[in-house]
């Protein structure tokens, strides 16, 4: 195990590197003292999913995870901030406010442009260092590699998404991050389960990560999974892990991946 303050690295032996960027909860305490009491419950952190994906280390996966929230520094946005999805409401490299729009800043702390390059710097840099890093890692041992962009997300958020979010929302940059099809394949084993509804880039296409590692043609085949929160946990405070219906959903994460892991490795 790889550890420092910005981010944790397990290493495994398997052609497969799950990335969980929104899994921090950690805010520095000065950056802390100029936030709003909201910012400090980190709502929008993608919860338990360390704990969802354990499994995979039987599978030999690499798994990085950062220490610190998606408040302080969004991984998965671009470094010059620019807006994914044209034309949509999202929130940026460093947000100023909740998935509920809620500030996240006092009146006047909102961060300056030199603030938001010093955290891009601090706490940014350091985790796709380690994730490029890894990748390329696994690349020369393995011919190709997988990159698997774990998230997830409150089923209903007005603000991003009209009535109740898809559950399996996966996404290869409209099918440029990975090998072609995979992102149907994938979505069509969902279907056949029955239980959970899925979508192939549809409303998530795959953020920053998916789209600037996800080169298929040099090895790294990338993809994002949005999962609904409510498919393994409770969706408000305290957002408790529900180990019955994390129970019901891991086989079926253990199938996607291995399945889009062969797939990754003999395209």
């Amino acid at each position: 195990m790889n550890e420092s303050s910005i981010f944790t690295l397990e290493r495994g032996n398997a052609p497969l590197l799950i990335s969980i960027p929104h899994r921090g909860t950690s805010i520095p305490c000065a950056l802390a003292e100029e936030m709003t009491p909201v910012a400090k419950l980190t709502e929008d952190c993608d919860w338990h999913l360390e704990r969802l994906y354990a499994f995979a280390r039987e599978l030999g996966a690499s798994i990085l995870t950062p220490e610190y929230a998606r408040y302080v520094v969004d991984l998965n946005r671009p470094p010059d901030d620019a807006n994914l999805y044209p034309g949509r409401d999202t929130t940026g490299l460093c947000p100023v406010d909740t998935f509920d729009k809620a500030p996240l800043y006092k009146p006047g702390h909102e961060p300056s442009r030199e603030q938001i390059d010093a955290r891009r710097a601090m706490y940014w840099q350091p985790y796709h260092d380690a994730l490029a890093s890894e990748l390329d890692a696994l690349r020369k041992s393995h011919g190709s590699v997988l990159l698997w962009e774990a998230h997830s997300i409150r089923s209903v958020v007005p603000r991003f998404f009209d009535g109740r979010l898809t559950d399996f929302n996966f996404g290869t940059a409209d099918g440029a991050s990975a090998a072609p099809g995979l992102a149907e394949h994938l979505a069509r084993i969902v279907e056949r389960d029955g239980r959970f509804s899925t979508v192939a880039n549809g409303r998530f296409k795959g953020g920053y990560i998916t789209r600037r590692y996800g080169q298929p043609e040099k090895g790294v085949h990338a993809i994002q999974l949005e999962l609904t929160q409510i498919s393994y946990m409770e969706e408000s405070s305290p957002f408790a892990y529900d180990e019955a219906k994390a129970k019901i959903i891991q086989p079926l994460l253990r199938e996607l991946l291995t399945t889009a892991m062969t797939s990754a490795t003999s395209a």
